[in-house]
């Protein structure tokens, strides 16, 4: 796995965090599903608020947060980010010590339903997604809820449809090759193959689905480790929580935009930082705070359609504490650029 070592540490309107002696510092190893969602630990990193926290993290990178359940059980790793998935679920019916415990990613999702060119005149809408092949990007993922729950809005069900599974980037090859008749992608890779013509939007995740998700993509901690190392738990996701901040304010327009494209840059986020500059950015929660009722909507579904057996409660899907910890801990957060009118991220 490959270290992603932290550089230089700065603060962007936060008290600063003095940094312990690197002898004293508690490893950790996290996996990732990159892209835009995973820019707070990267800023994190990056900047120095995981040093500054007396944190030595590794960062591993996933295709979906459902393939690491189990690594993340056996404390393989201890924090997976990534979006909710039923592997979630059945860990957790597994009575795997594992739960979510901070928001990774909240509308906008900017998450689309997208065809290709060869498709464009037969499927316009969801309803003309019927008999048609459709890509998520993995089983079991928050991607097959969201697109089962756009099917509902016109009367179809995901068995209404033929489900394939792919990484999101390999989608626009397969639309070059007549493979696949439509899918749902994500930032940046919709916006990269939607600028080279490849995709085409029929509709928008975040124009459809009301209330919820609101906040659908999370870290998830395994709690055997989270009781043993409380302190740097906590102080993880304030490292993270920093992160987020610094990302908040460039969300917004504000003075450190051109910091953290180049630190977005530097992670390969993407490979076009003129595209990155525009396209519109996820939204997050400053203090990591999740809606549990998300979570709740997200279990109902895929108990209904089959992918989990077991439902649980609130308490039992996300700890809110270390949101809690992180609102006591940092100050209020204000957003610097008061001209900026985004409603997310604040």
């Amino acid at each position: 796995m490959k270290k992603l070592l932290s550089s230089a540490v700065a603060l962007l309107g936060l008290t600063a965090i003095m940094p312990q002696d690197a002898a004293a510092q508690t490893k950790m190893v996290i996996a990732t599903v990159p892209g835009l969602a995973a820019a707070g630990t990267y800023i994190a990193d990056s900047k120095g608020y995981f040093k500054d926290a007396g944190l030595d993290v590794d960062i591993g990178s996933l295709a979906s947060a459902a393939d690491a359940m189990a690594s993340l059980s056996t404390n393989e790793f201890q924090i997976v980010e990534g979006g909710y998935s039923a592997g979630y679920w059945n860990a957790l019916a597994k009575d795997f010590p594992i739960i979510t415990a901070f928001e990774r990613g909240s509308r906008p999702t900017n998450h689309f339903i997208v065809v290709p060119e060869a498709m464009r005149d037969k499927i316009k809408t969801i309803k003309d997604l019927k008999g048609h092949s459709v890509a998520v990007n993995a089983p079991g993922s928050l991607t097959i809820y969201e697109l089962g729950k756009m099917l509902e809005t016109v009367g179809l069900t995901i068995k209404d449809v033929d489900v394939k599974y792919m990484p999101f980037p390999q989608m626009a090859v397969a639309f070059k090759n007549n493979a696949i008749d439509a899918a749902e992608n994500i930032p940046p890779f919709v916006n990269v193959a939607q600028d080279q013509g490849l995709m085409f939007p029929i509709a928008a995740i975040d124009d459809t689905l009301k209330p919820v998700p609101l906040a659908a993509i999370a870290y998830q901690i395994n709690t055997d480790w989270a009781k043993k190392n409380q302190d740097a738990a906590r102080k993880f996701f304030v490292a993270i929580a920093r992160g987020t901040r610094d990302y908040c304010q460039a969300y917004h327009h504000g003075p450190n935009r051109e910091e953290i494209l180049d630190i977005m840059m530097k992670y390969k986020v993407m490979a076009d930082r003129s595209l990155l500059d525009r396209i519109p950015w996820q939204g997050r929660d400053p203090n990591g705070r999740l809606d549990a009722a998300t979570a709740l909507d997200i279990q109902d579904w895929f108990f209904k359609e089959g992918m989990i057996t077991k439902k649980f409660p609130a308490e039992r899907l996300v700890d809110e504490s270390y949101a809690d910890y992180v609102a006591k801990t940092l100050p209020p957060f204000e957003v610097i650029n008061k001209d900026d009118k985004l409603p997310s991220c604040r």
